[in-house]
């Protein structure tokens, strides 16, 4: 992380200082209240649980500082996608979605957005800076990709969007604020689920959206409104936490995740490693222009689906679980879930554990 990413993370854990009166808790309260004192109604900070509270004020503007911009809380990633693309996708017809992303998004795009009358068209991470964006359309990408970890050139395909007259939102779960910040690059709108590394203890669901255009950020808050779809106090209030530790955990990860990375791609049981930080990998120069730390996640391949789960089951110290970001090691088999990769690729999240012996847990497995 650079100096002014170090300077942000030491204003985001003093956010609340300056607001503080003698004798109140550092720590922010959880305020669960649905219905606030309303002797009249002008003025009033809260009005109602499923427009605003107390708590997700905290963690909105702590996620604010992140993000150097508003950010609109939503009780999932999942949440906070729909949410933008349905406050986006009115008079635009076309959406870009990568072929290769979080297959949620491809569910949800094909299955509902199209319903709706949306053109959707999927183009591979790899290949979306060439794809057609004309006619206003809608481009959302995911970079790196989850799970394939391609990446795209955020700026570039930004300046083409906007010359098209389209929109462009970037879902940055794989890399927080603290390692790629899209908005700077000149997205329009981020997408993230902070129930990934933010979060950082596998124990809630969280997302968020951040924008600097007032209106996208009206239109994103008011389906959240109607919609309902609203986070709770006390996730808000974990999450709050977890993003405390967030910089020294990633610091651990993604160097541990550069050791491993290495290490796995000298192994001759090993094919395919995928990992921004590797310097032969096909994204690395596009992640050193765009991102300050190559991120915790690596994709690699063994020969079969079997040789994949007996691997998983054999290694102590990954739990074989279908998310990412938290502070133990977590692989899962990805073909599972119907991801266009390899019946033996592997997506590993490397966790805050010493990296030794989880070099050693993980060799052993292999061997």
């Amino acid at each position: 992380m650079d100096l002014q990413g170090k300077e942000r993370f030491a204003k985001l854990l003093h956010h609340r200082a300056g607001g503080l009166k003698k004798g109140e808790a550092v720590a922010p309260p959880i305020v669960s209240a649905t219905t606030y004192h309303l002797p009249e109604v002008d003025g009033a900070s809260h009005v109602y649980g499923r427009m605003s509270m107390p708590t997700w004020d905290m963690v909105e503007a702590q996620l604010g500082i992140l993000e150097d911009a508003p950010c609109v809380a939503f009780p999932s990633g999942m949440a906070a996608i729909s949410a933008v693309l349905m406050a986006v996708l009115t008079d635009r017809k076309r959406l870009v979605i990568p072929a290769d992303g979080y297959y949620v998004t491809r569910v949800f795009s094909a299955e509902y957005l199209a319903a709706y009358g949306v053109e959707v068209i999927e183009v591979p991470t790899a290949d979306i800076a060439l794809a057609d964006v004309s006619g206003g359309a809608v481009v959302f990408i995911e970079t790196p990709s989850n799970p394939g970890l391609d990446c795209c050139d955020i700026a570039l395909i930004a300046q083409r969007v906007r010359t098209a007259g389209g929109l462009l939102i970037v879902d940055n779960t794989t890399m927080t604020p603290l390692l790629q910040r899209p908005l700077d690059l000149g997205a329009d709108m981020v997408v993230a689920a902070d129930t990934k590394a933010p979060g950082g203890h596998s124990d809630i669901l969280f997302g968020h959206v951040a924008t600097r255009d007032v209106g996208l950020e009206a239109r994103v808050r008011q389906w959240r409104k109607l919609s309902g779809a609203v986070p709770g106090a006390f996730e808000a209030w974990l999450l709050h936490r977890g993003i405390e530790t967030l910089e020294v955990r990633l610091e651990r990860m993604c160097a541990s995740a550069q050791v491993i990375a290495e290490r796995l791609a000298a192994h001759p049981r090993v094919a395919n490693v995928r990992y921004p930080g590797l310097e032969g990998d096909a994204s690395h120069e596009i992640a050193r222009r765009q991102m300050a730390g190559f991120g915790f996640l690596i994709g690699f391949e063994l020969p079969d689906a079997e040789e994949a789960e007996a691997f998983l089951a054999a290694c102590p110290y990954i739990t074989q679980t279908t998310s990412f970001g938290g502070t133990h090691s977590a692989g899962e088999r990805r073909a599972r879930w119907g991801d266009p990769v390899a019946d033996g690729f592997i997506r590993l999240s490397v966790g805050v554990e010493p990296v030794e012996p989880l070099w050693e847990a993980i060799a052993a497995a292999l061997g």
